[in-house]
């Protein structure tokens, strides 16, 4: 019981990456609150200590009435984010800014607004942790075709550090997961709309030394144990889980 008397909110945890790390934390004993902007699907998550609340990260009156409602919190998984493809010069000026209003600005609000239950427990507690969901397409590496994705997640990075820095003194630490291609809807999504999803699923494994796609399984215990003690003496990193592929 990792994460036993903690109470933890997770963004976009109705399916993938989201939906895997809350249900990772209710089954090591913490309190979770699950949020989505879906409520089809957060339908069927249950778990002993896990409420679901319908969440709309870009919306900033709901991110408000979300920060009054979960109060104290001992951890935070910013996770919802979108990918977008295209170069420089196919990423529309719509993309663009959707990237950064989902991947950085909905974060920048979330943390904010609920900084102050952090700050709370982390006074009381000692310690209380936040998660962004970045990636290794970012400013750790660049990918053709993730001009506005990598460029969003780069911000991520460097958002988290800012938090990080601002804030050790405080027993608050934030780090940056960078998974590499995870197999999620969103991934499926993007195959299956691609010109041809059966080379394209075979590229995307191509790209992963270890010779498969990572799944959600293998991200949700590294959000475990960044938000348990056990990373205690872990801030401001962003911290790889990508299968070798920046090796």
């Amino acid at each position: 019981m990792r994460l036993q008397g903690k109470r933890i909110l997770v963004t976009a945890a109705g399916q993938g990456i989201g939906r895997a790390s809350a249900l990772a934390c209710a089954a090591e004993g913490a309190e979770v609150i699950a949020t989505d902007r879906d409520p089809a699907l957060l339908a069927d998550l249950a778990a002993p200590g896990l409420r679901s609340m319908v969440l709309d990260v870009t919306d900033r009156a709901m991110i408000a009435r979300a920060a009054a409602e979960a109060g104290a919190l001992d951890g935070l998984f910013n996770c919802a984010g979108v990918v977008v493809n295209g170069s420089l010069q196919d990423c529309t000026e719509q993309d663009w800014d959707f990237s950064f209003r989902l991947n950085v600005d909905a974060m920048f609000h979330m943390t904010r607004a609920l900084m102050p239950g952090l700050l709370e427990a982390a006074e009381k507690n000692g310690a209380a942790s936040i998660v962004n969901m970045a990636s290794m397409c970012s400013s750790i590496k660049g990918f053709v075709n993730r001009c506005a994705y990598g460029s969003s997640k780069a911000a991520v990075i460097g958002l988290t550090k800012s938090i990080a820095a601002d804030y050790v003194k405080q027993g608050l630490r934030c780090n940056a997961l960078c998974p590499g291609t995870v197999d999620t809807p969103s991934l499926r999504g993007r195959i299956a709309s691609a010109a041809d999803p059966v080379q394209a699923e075979k590229d995307f494994i191509a790209r992963q030394p270890m010779g498969r796609l990572a799944t959600v399984e293998d991200m949700a215990p590294m959000v475990v144990y960044l938000l348990s003690d056990e990373s205690r003496f872990v801030t401001g990193q962003a911290v790889l889980v990508d299968g070798g592929v920046t090796i």
